[in-house]
């Protein structure tokens, strides 16, 4: 049989599990709402259009693969033909 002493101390392990379960159930929904809150928020604010970074960081790396396929164009053709 399982003493008082035990059942005790499974009980207490019991009830601090679940209140520990409960208090961080509620942190994280209050987090949630307010992460919820703040987007629609800030979703009204702003409207997303696309960066004009990401545009010319596009051409940049077309013109720069360009550049470099020209420049050693040679050099690539001749370490293909070797196996490389």
């Amino acid at each position: 049989m399982i003493s008082v002493l035990a059942q005790e101390r499974l009980l207490g392990a019991a009830l601090g599990s679940a209140l520990t379960a409960a208090v961080v159930f509620e942190n994280r929904r209050n987090i949630y709402k307010t992460i919820s809150e703040n987007n629609a928020k800030f979703d009204n604010q702003l409207q997303v259009k696309r960066p004009v970074l990401a545009t010319k960081s596009f051409e940049f790396a077309h013109l720069w693969n360009k550049a470099v396929d020209k420049t050693f164009g040679t050099v690539i053709a001749s370490l293909s033909s070797c196996g490389w």
